[in-house]
């Protein structure tokens, strides 16, 4: 199985690369006014998917920060709090 993802993410990468290589290419942004910005088509699309997967990976992270401390804090307070009593089987039999 292990095999299979390697090869999986050999062929990605492959094809990565070969989409690379095909649109070398420069793209002219507008950008405000009159400011103008040549930037290569893979260029481009990596930082575009970065801007879209870095808000996503952040939530990500603060979620699992927040069950964490949920989890710890769970945890802390079973720890540190006594068992409830079962029965005084001692005093009952002094009773007796």
């Amino acid at each position: 199985m292990r095999f299979l993802v390697t090869v999986f993410w050999a062929l990605v990468a492959v094809l990565i690369a070969l989409f690379s290589y095909r649109n070398w290419t420069d793209v002219t942004l507008n950008l405000w006014g009159d400011i103008e910005a040549d930037i290569k088509v893979p260029i481009l699309l990596l930082v575009v998917f970065l801007l879209g997967w870095l808000p996503t990976w952040l939530i990500m992270r603060a979620r699992l920060w927040t069950s964490r401390r949920r989890v710890e804090a769970l945890e802390r307070s079973r720890v540190s709090s006594p068992p409830p009593p079962v029965g005084d089987e001692e005093s009952e039999e002094a009773v007796a």
